[in-house]
């Protein structure tokens, strides 16, 4: 049984968060979300960062946090998200998947061209490899679909062996779950010096101090107006002007300064074209 895999070079869609407030704003609404997959959820900070090393290897924000798991404290990608990965990238020319023999003599390939190289890269796992690794039998996948099991393993060997560049490093998640979690080493702690622990990553912003940097609504506008190159968009702006002014959201003074601005852009944008 085989399956040859053509590949997709289209970018991914999704989207775009251009700041760190718009990132943390974005994990903390999916962290609360049922979006939010069972391990991130009530957890904007782990939310974050799977969207920040999924955007390192190409994935939108959505397919980050379906797509990265921390398995015994290490991330890693899902073996079908990385097998995307490859596809997407422009020096795959293929990659074959496919089985040899049955029963005990089963072993699971994957062949992987990249562009440019003379021959293909094969990978196999077998059965006799699953039993040595003490994975064959074992309650889970690996009993309830170990033919997959053993196809996954061959191919997070073949993309990781051939295609190191797409995935920077990331293994696969179904292999990282097989792995023994560590024990932590015992750490003698003088009683004499204390000891200063520092956080790997910087906390969140804090909710309070995250709207104080937001932008206003009065600064959105003018950088809008400023950036505005058409007639039809500054009277676009005009209109929502006049909205923000009745909600309450503008101030009298607030309006009329906006109002200006559009009327000013407006006579150089006429000045240019007369």
């Amino acid at each position: 049984m085989g399956t040859e895999i053509s590949t997709n070079t289209a970018p991914a869609r999704g989207l775009a968060l251009a700041s760190f407030d718009d990132a943390f704003r974005f994990a903390k609404m999916v962290s609360a979300s049922d979006f939010a997959p069972k391990d991130f959820r009530g957890k904007p900070e782990s939310c974050m960062l799977a969207i920040q090393h999924g955007s390192e290897v190409g994935l939108s924000p959505m397919q980050s946090l379906q797509s990265i798991a921390v398995i015994n404290g290490r991330p890693t990608i899902w073996g079908d998200a990385a097998l995307a990965l490859v596809q997407a990238s422009p020096v795959c020319e293929y990659v074959k998947e496919y089985t040899e023999g049955e029963g005990d003599n089963l072993t699971a390939v994957c062949e992987v061209k990249r562009r440019g190289y003379p021959s293909p890269h094969v990978s196999k796992f077998s059965v006799a490899d699953a039993k040595k690794a003490q994975l064959w039998g074992k309650s889970g996948p690996w009993t309830a679909y170990s033919t997959r099991m053993l196809a996954l393993r061959a191919r997070g060997f073949a993309l990781r062996n051939a295609f190191a560049d797409a995935l920077r490093g990331l293994i696969t998640a179904e292999e990282a779950q097989d792995y023994p979690a560590s024990e932590p080493a015992a750490v003698k702690v003088s009683q004499s010096e204390p000891v200063v622990v520092r956080p790997k990553f910087d906390p969140p912003v804090p909710a309070a101090v995250e709207v104080a940097l937001a932008p206003s609504a009065i600064e959105k506008a003018r950088a809008a107006v400023s950036r505005a190159t058409t007639v039809d968009r500054l009277e676009a702006l005009r209109t929502t002007a006049d909205e923000r002014l009745g909600d309450g959201t503008f101030t009298e003074a607030e309006h009329q300064e906006i109002c200006k601005a559009i009327h000013a852009k407006l006579d150089a944008l006429m000045a240019e074209a007369g």
